[in-house]
């Protein structure tokens, strides 16, 4: 799932949730959490505010025009907003996150993470499933073999 997509279908299902009597307060102020969140992201877009506002009042009228302010507001490459989401969603449908529901998927992009992170290759590409450490040479890297003695310091 694309992380704009995440952060909409998190607020969609919050605010669904929030309206239950049931509803535990964990979801609630999941919910305003996120909400407060995506507010301050948008708060330099002039119709941001306006397209939230709206979008909580009628969401599939609003749905697409949330998601291109998140988009244009750059929402989903702020892994507050990623997180928050995927924590409200952990909370409203326990199941899905366990299944995988709601997992970022990062194709053609650079992904960082300071945890464990899912990653999944398609269309015969290829996966790492565990990366540690720096992954990058520090300098350029040349081809051909290495000078110097097979067992330095021996």
């Amino acid at each position: 799932m694309d992380p704009v997509t995440l952060i909409v279908t998190a607020l969609v299902a919050g605010a669904a949730a929030g309206l239950k009597d049931a509803a535990s307060s964990a979801i609630k102020d999941a919910y305003n959490g996120l909400k407060g969140l995506v507010r301050r992201k948008l708060a330099d877009h002039p119709d941001g505010e306006l397209v939230l506002d709206r979008h909580g009042q009628d969401p599939q009228v609003w749905e697409k025009p949330l998601a291109q302010e998140l988009t244009a507001a750059g929402a989903g490459d702020d892994p507050a907003l990623v997180s928050a989401a995927q924590a409200l969603m952990q909370l409203v449908d326990a199941a899905g996150s366990a299944a995988g529901m709601y997992q970022v998927s990062a194709s053609d992009h650079a992904a960082a993470a300071g945890r464990d992170m899912h990653i999944s290759a398609s269309d015969g590409g290829t996966a790492a499933g565990v990366i540690h450490g720096n992954v990058t040479p520090p300098g350029r890297t040349p081809p051909g073999s290495t000078q110097g003695e097979p067992h330095p310091g021996r």
